[in-house]
C-alpha cells in the first residue's frame, strides 16, 4: 500500500489555529461503520454514543514546557531546543532548531545559566541527545524557562496553557498534547460515569513520532520511532472485565490506542500491567486486539494517523468521512474537531 492513497487536499482554512472556547462545543462526526452511516453532532452528544458497560481509555500524559530559547555559550547565537524523550537520568532527545549550529560538544546556556545542555550525540532529522545541568529540580526549572510546545502550523499566542493540556493530565513527561482528549471536561467526564461507563487511564509520553512525516513511498517502509508507555495493573484489570461481558473498549485518541493494542499484542489479546516502549505502526490490515472504537481528531493527509484510524474500518471508509468533515468546515488537527469511529465489531 503507497502513501498516496492516503492523501487528500485539506483547504488551509480549516486548520484550526486557536482552541474553542467551550471544549465540548466542538462538532462531532460519527463514522459507523457496522451500519456504513455518518452523523453530525456536537461533541456532548459523545455521552449518548456510550452504553452502561463500555469503558472510555484516556491517555493521562502531560505536556512539559518543552520547548526552550537558548544560547550558544561560544557564539552567542539563539537555538531553539525542543525536549521530546528522557532517555536516563538528565540526558534527553531533542529536536534543535538550527540544528546544523549545534555538533556534539557544543554547550547551550538558558535563563542565563538557570540551565545549561552539552550535546552528546547527533541524530537525524535535526534530533540531537543534551545533557541537562542545574540546580534543583529539573521539572521546576523546566516550568521557569520553558513554553507549551504548540505544533508549527498554529501562529498564534496560546493565552492559558492549561487549554493544550488535558482536564485529566497527570504523568509529566510529554512533547505534545494527546489532543482528541482536549474536548473532555470534569463535568462530561462525571457524565460518562454516572451512566454506567468505566473509565480508564493508560500513560504514553508523546514523542518525535509525531514531528516526523513519511517520507518514504511505501507503509511498509516506514519507521516508527519510540514512545514510553505504562498500563496500571487497575486498568489492565478493568479492560478484561468489561471484555469479557461484552462491553466495548472506546480509545481517546490514537496514543491511547498505541497503547492498548501494544499491550494486547504482548500478551496475546489480554491486558496486563505493562510498561516500556513502543514503536507500533498501525495501518490497514492490522487486526486489533483490544478496542473496539476510537474517538480522534482528523490528521494531516498522508500521516500515519490517517493510516491508523482507516485500519480500525477501512480507507474508503474514513476517506468518505474526511471529505463530509471538509464539505462541512469541520476544523482539523490539535485544536480541531473531533470524530468518533465505530469499527467492524462494533
Amino acid at each position: 500500500m503507497k502513501v498516496e492513497d492516503f492523501d487528500f487536499e485539506l483547504p488551509e482554512e480549516l486548520i484550526a489555529q486557536t482552541p474553542l472556547l467551550d471544549r465540548t462545543s466542538s462538532k462531532l462526526l460519527v463514522a459507523d461503520y457496522p451500519n456504513d452511516a455518518y452523523k453530525h453532532e456536537t461533541f456532548s452528544a459523545i455521552l449518548g454514543e456510550l452504553n452502561k458497560g463500555d469503558c472510555l481509555v484516556l491517555n493521562d500524559t502531560k505536556v512539559m514546557p518543552a520547548r526552550l530559547m537558548g544560547v550558544k555559550e561560544e557564539t552567542g547565537a539563539n537555538v531553539e531546543v525542543l525536549l521530546l524523550t528522557q532517555i536516563e537520568g538528565d540526558n534527553w532527545e531533542t529536536l534543535v532548531k538550527p540544528a546544523k549550529r549545534v555538533k556534539v560538544g557544543t554547550k547551550i546556556t538558558f535563563g542565563e545559566g538557570l540551565l545549561t545542555a552539552v550535546c552528546t550525540e547527533l541524530k537525524d532529522h535535526g534530533g540531537r541527545i543534551f545533557r541537562f545541568e542545574y540546580e534543583g529540580v529539573f521539572f521546576e526549572v523546566l516550568d521557569k524557562l520553558g513554553e507549551m510546545p504548540l505544533p508549527p502550523y498554529i501562529h498564534e499566542k496560546l493565552e492559558e496553557k492549561d487549554r493544550y493540556q488535558t482536564v485529566y493530565a497527570k504523568e509529566q513527561g510529554s512533547a505534545a498534547a494527546p489532543t482528541a482528549g482536549l474536548h473532555f471536561t470534569e463535568m462530561l467526564l462525571d457524565d460518562i460515569r454516572a451512566k454506567g461507563v468505566k473509565i480508564a487511564f493508560v500513560t504514553l509520553h508523546v514523542g518525535l513520532g509525531t514531528f516526523r512525516p513519511v517520507s518514504v513511498d511505501s507503509i511498509d517502509d516506514h519507521e516508527m520511532h519510540s514512545e514510553f508507555y505504562r498500563v496500571s495493573k487497575e486498568t489492565a484489570q478493568t479492560i478484561n472485565e468489561v471484555r469479557a461481558a461484552g462491553g466495548k473498549i472506546v480509545a481517546v485518541g490514537t496514543t491511547s490506542t498505541r497503547t492498548l493494542e501494544t499491550v494486547a499484542t504482548k500478551f496475546d489479546g489480554q491486558m496486563e500491567e505493562d510498561s516500556g516502549w513502543t514503536s507500533i505502526f498501525i495501518y490497514p490490515g492490522y487486526q486489533f486486539k483490544c478496542i473496539d472504537g476510537m474517538i480522534t481528531n482528523f490528521h494531516l493527509p498522508k500521516s500515519t494517523l490517517v493510516m491508523l484510524v482507516s485500519a480500525l474500518t477501512s480507507r474508503e471508509f474514513i476517506l468518505t468521512a474526511y471529505k463530509e468533515a471538509i464539505e462541512r468546515s469541520y476544523r482539523f488537527f490539535s485544536f480541531g474537531d473531533a470524530m468518533f469511529i465505530k469499527g467492524r465489531n462494533y
